[in-house]
């Protein structure tokens, strides 16, 4: 029987979506009501909605995957409510029960689980998301709010797989500042990242490696992930100074090497610091992390016109180490001792 997502060599990423979706709303005085599954179908919004004018919107990614033995496993699907409730706070949103967080989530994917693909690189892509729905005009925060989960089959979220990727330094957009909203999940931080990721794809690369917005001289982070640099045999990462997003991955990647006995630093970085250790061999990996792409190799960063190449543009063996045992956990290969799984049954 073919596949309710068809076939699964011709997915792309957010392209497809399953049949079902889960929707909860909110209102003054009432709090959140009216939970349920119901089909995929657009919504009718009154056109002066609050999150058409004044962007109240925050959202969250989490994957569903289907291991060899039917299994069906969440990564650390808790940590995700808690980083939407803490997203809410900051745009005086209501905060959502992470028991309904996590109930909701475990019901739409057991409903859709015949649309979870079991392909290498393959998996259900989890999307809540909270949109502020009360109609006025008005710079205040709304009384009345959706959540809703949609979800949708998924390839790998660069094309070129786990393979290097090639990331465009930008050195004058910005953004995110320290003060604002750039460590959480809402959608004003992505649109102001597109004008940098259409120029760097119009020159052929993948993502934008951000610098800080007050000196373009530190590393932040890529457009969809948390950064590391391996110096010798540490593990280097920008600190989380209110700027960056605290990714899940991110957490996982350090509790990880812990356990692998690899040190770990959380600093400042300076750009220069990465050239300098480029040009002297200190510096011999670079990868990504997110929920998108779990681990992502870096092989060249273009900054300023010149192209750096990283370990002659081939996947490090930090980088596949901590890909590997991040994969093994979340398809439920190994054992989990960090208790990350959550079935979903």
């Amino acid at each position: 029987m073919k596949p309710l997502y068809g076939d699964v060599e011709k997915l792309v990423f957010g392209r497809v979506f399953t049949e079902h979706m889960y929707t909860i709303k909110y209102s003054h005085g009432k709090g959140w009501h009216d939970g349920k599954i119901e089909k995929y179908k657009p919504f009718l919004m009154d056109p002066a909605s609050c999150v058409f004018h004044y962007s109240q919107e925050i959202f969250e990614g989490l994957k569903a995957y289907k291991t060899s033995d039917g299994r069906i496993l969440l990564f650390r699907p808790e940590q995700n409510a808690r980083r939407l409730n803490r997203s809410a706070r900051k745009l005086c949103m209501p905060e959502l029960p992470e028991e309904t967080f996590l109930s909701a989530v475990r019901d739409l994917v057991l409903m859709e689980k015949d649309w979870i693909p079991d392909a290498p690189g393959t998996s259900l892509y989890i999307r809540p998301t909270m949109i502020a729905t009360e109609a006025f005009l008005g710079v205040n925060p709304a009384k009345e709010y959706l959540f809703y989960i949609i979800l949708s089959p998924v390839g790998p979220y660069f094309k070129a797989g786990f393979n290097p990727v090639s990331i465009y330094v930008e050195d004058q957009l910005v953004r995110a500042a320290v003060g604002g909203v750039g460590d959480i999940k809402t959608g004003g931080n992505y649109a102001a990242s597109l004008l940098a990721g259409t120029k760097a794809e119009e020159k052929g690369f993948y993502q934008v490696l951000w610098l800080d917005a007050k000196e373009h001289k530190y590393v932040e982070e890529v457009g969809a992930m948390n950064v590391f640099f391996v110096f010798g045999e540490k593990l280097v990462t920008p600190m989380l100074t209110g700027s960056i997003l605290p990714g899940i991955t991110r957490d996982s990647v350090i509790k990880l090497a812990g356990e692998l006995g690899i040190e770990v630093e959380e600093r400042r970085i300076a750009f220069d610091e990465v050239l300098d250790g480029l040009k002297s061999g200190k510096l011999t990996e670079m990868f990504g992390s997110g929920t998108a792409a779990v681990i992502s190799p870096v092989g060249l960063l273009h900054y300023k016109g010149t192209d750096y190449i990283i370990n002659d543009n081939k996947v490090g063996k930090m980088t596949r180490t901590f890909y590997d045992h991040l994969v093994d956990i979340q398809l439920g290969k190994v054992e989990d001792k960090f208790g990350w799984s959550f079935e979903v049954k």
